[in-house]
């Protein structure tokens, strides 16, 4: 661990019936922000995407996430450049209470149609603080320079 990072522990459960020997997600280098996420896909072997098509994609996980954390799931930049595969709820949020299978949402938004194989990295998953908002009913909002402008509003460039 470099000098100044933080390590929060993340424990993990193995599915039943999932592949054990693809091993945990892991970090592809030491500055790496996520740590890579297989397909666990030991009794079907491989899922084929058309094209505009989406499916769930197991990992085999559970996972234990501490409170005052999240886990988001984002898309891999090569496959999205590559391919037209990214995550169409992203980032997917695992929330700290939960403990259900690790399930991604893989969307092909590319042209061709695009097979995940059994072990494939499908995506990276971030840790992430939360914090929660304490929400207060007012009658006016704080004045901005921007006001009500959104969408574009405040230009192209």
């Amino acid at each position: 661990m470099t000098e100044g990072t933080d390590m929060v522990t993340i424990k993990v459960m193995w599915d039943e019936g999932a592949d054990r020997a693809l091993g945990l997600p892991g970090y592809a280098t030491g500055g790496a922000a996520g740590a890579d996420l297989r397909a666990n896909l030991p009794d079907r072997g491989e899922i084929t995407l058309q094209p505009g098509a989406r499916a769930l994609v197991p990992t085999g996980l559970r996972l234990a996430i501490p409170a005052g954390y999240e886990v988001q799931l984002r898309p891999r930049s090569g496959l999205a450049l590559k391919h037209g595969i990214t995550l169409p709820n992203t980032p997917g949020t695992i929330d700290s209470d939960y403990r259900g299978p690790l399930g991604v949402i893989v969307m092909n938004a590319g042209s061709e149609p695009f097979t995940i194989a059994h072990g494939d990295r499908i995506a990276q998953m971030v840790v992430a603080p939360v914090v929660q908002a304490a929400l207060q009913v007012v009658e006016d909002l704080d004045e901005t320079l921007r006001g009500v402008g959104g969408f574009g509003s405040t230009g192209r460039r």
